[in-house]
């Protein structure tokens, strides 16, 4: 005949839960959410957008240009001149060829370098440059 008590007795011993799998498991979903992530690039200045009711949001702009309100340049978080705009652009194209060209400028600066630094942009090779502009309020 069969000894259940017998048989539970011998059965007592220590449970293990082996982790590893489950960090490992971790580890590969931290490393999935990492590389699928698309990281926001901002242009490094704060400025003030014209507003424009037609505006809409364009969510493949991967390259952004900024002129500030004293008609200064910034690209990646540094200043650059009017002349570097092609180069700078043309380097960023051909990280990401794909990527479309923003130009956010202040509401003070001038109309002229606005255009020369989409000119230049538009000299690099980029094909899809537009200029930035913010919902007015309540819409």
């Amino acid at each position: 005949m069969l000894n259940i008590s017998a048989s539970r007795k011998h059965k007592k011993g220590t449970l293990e839960l082996d982790i590893a799998p489950l960090i490992d498991m971790v580890f590969i979903l931290l490393i999935f959410f990492l590389v699928t992530t698309s990281f926001v690039k901002e242009t490094g200045i704060e400025v003030t957008r014209p507003t424009a009711s037609t505006a809409t949001v364009h969510p493949k702009a991967t390259i952004l240009i900024a002129v500030d309100n004293q008609n200064r340049i910034f690209m990646d978080h540094r200043e650059i001149d009017i002349r570097a705009v092609r180069a700078n652009t043309e380097r960023a194209l051909a990280e990401n060829p794909e990527g479309a060209v923003v130009v956010v400028a202040d509401t003070a600066s001038s109309t002229g370098t606005a255009i020369q630094v989409m000119d230049g942009c538009r000299m690099a090779g980029a094909t899809n440059v537009s200029l930035a502009a913010a919902l007015p309020e309540g819409q």
